[in-house]
This record gives structure tokens, sequence and C-alpha cells, in this order.
């Protein structure tokens, strides 16, 4: 049973939103706000029923599942409320682009946290997997195999400590983006993404 199956609407506040509840929409992933919607009591059902996130839709009075038209549905990962319980927050992993305008996001593109980029970045090298290795450098890695990349991590890494030790800011930055990128690709190829290191660094912290 996934966290949004378990989650608890009775707690929610519907009079005070007069029966429409905001809902934030975030990339689970990137942690990128994707849109804002309503929900009433029955689109929340639905949602919660089905996993695919549905609103109510105040320019057709009617319950409206993002995607139905485009394809470009938003799969629900969890839901919870805000300490006031007059708004949801729900995290969901996007098929396709969330805007109607082909775009990521509703919102600004040019405001997206940085680390969010890294999460778009990891997406398309994994979409790189069992491409044609002529069709672009990282498909030629994947075609290398784990050894070689790997080789190219060690290579990277002895190149940033490097650039360091000679004080080279401007080399630092590069030589430190080649080792982010294979490190990538070196966790896509065994099957690791970069949300477990971060899990680890955090289990860590605590």
């Amino acid at each position: 049973m996934t966290q949004a199956a378990q989650f608890d609407d009775s707690q929610l506040d519907w009079a005070k939103v007069d029966g429409l509840m905001p809902v934030i929409v975030q990339d689970s992933h990137s942690a990128r706000v994707l849109m804002l919607g309503y929900m009433n009591q029955e689109a929340l059902a639905l949602t919660l029923a089905s996993q695919q996130v549905t609103f109510f839709s105040r320019t057709k009075n009617r319950l409206w599942t993002k995607g139905e038209s485009s394809g470009h549905y938003l799969q629900l990962v969890d839901i919870s409320t805000d300490c006031d319980s007059d708004t949801l927050l729900a995290t969901v992993k996007p098929i396709g682009p969330t805007c109607h305008l082909g775009h990521v996001s509703c919102f600004n593109e040019q405001i997206a946290p940085d680390l969010s980029f890294l999460a778009e970045l990891e997406q398309v090298i994994a979409s790189r997997k069992g491409a044609d290795p002529s069709s672009s450098y990282t498909a030629s890695l994947y075609a290398s195999g784990t050894k070689r990349i790997a080789q190219k991590v060690g290579e990277e890494g002895v190149e940033t400590a490097l650039a360091a030790t000679v004080h080279d800011q401007e080399e630092l930055i590069n030589e430190s983006a080649d080792l982010l990128y294979h490190l990538t690709v070196l966790l896509q190829q065994e099957g690791l993404q970069l949300s477990d290191v971060i899990a680890k660094l955090q289990e860590r912290h605590r």
C-alpha cells in the first residue's frame, strides 16, 4: 500500500475552502512545483482510488483527470495536507510535460531550483541506455560497460583534485561537472540513482 493510499481526508477543512481544496503539484523526483489545481471531495477520492491526479475544473465545471486528452498524466506518489488542513500537496511522477504549452512546469522555467536540473539531467542520461552508441557520448559509455565508466569516474576524480591543488577555480568547476556527470552515468549503469546517494547522506546526517 502506498503512502497516498493511506491518506486520511477526514482531517481536511472543506468548509473553510467552500468545498474546493487548492492542490500544489510537485515532481517527486526533482521537487519542482509543476502546477496548481483544485479538488473537491469527489476528485480527491478518485485521485486516491486511481492513483492519477484528478481535479475539479472550475472552467469546465466537472471532474478533470490531468492528461485525459493529452496523455500527460500525473501519477500520484504521495499526498499530504498543510498545517491548517486547507491545502494539499500532491507529489507525482509526471508522464510528459505538465503545462499545456509543452513545458515541464506551468510556472516560470527560469526559477526552478538548481538541484532540480540534476534530476532532469539524470533522466536524460537514463534515457540513453540501450541507445545506439554512435548517437551520443552517454550511449557510448553505457555500451563500454561498468569497468570503463568506473575508470572515467576515477580519471575525472583525479583531475578534479589536481585542479583544486593548483587553486584553478574555473578548471575545478569544469572537472567537478565532468565528475558528477560520469558518476551519474555509473550509478545508472548499476541500477542506482542520485537519490540513493542523497538518502545515505541524510542517514549519516541524522
